[in-house]
């Protein structure tokens, strides 16, 4: 995943920064607790395509 993209990316809810999980390949919003797939390096930003983070799962 490239370093200067990640900088500019926000959730596309809250606007809010994410946290890229590498071994996932998911970027996180911790607010929305929400992780958006990563496929073939490219992030996809959809609501839709989001999966919501369980509740025990550490954000």
């Amino acid at each position: 995943m490239d370093k200067k993209l990640l900088e500019i990316l926000v959730c596309p809810l809250c606007k809010g920064p994410l946290v890229y999980r590498k071994a996932e390949q998911e970027l996180v919003c911790k607010a929305d607790r929400l992780a958006f797939p990563i496929r073939d390096d490219i992030p996809v930003m959809l609501e839709e395509e989001a999966r919501q983070l369980a509740p025990e799962e550490e954000v």
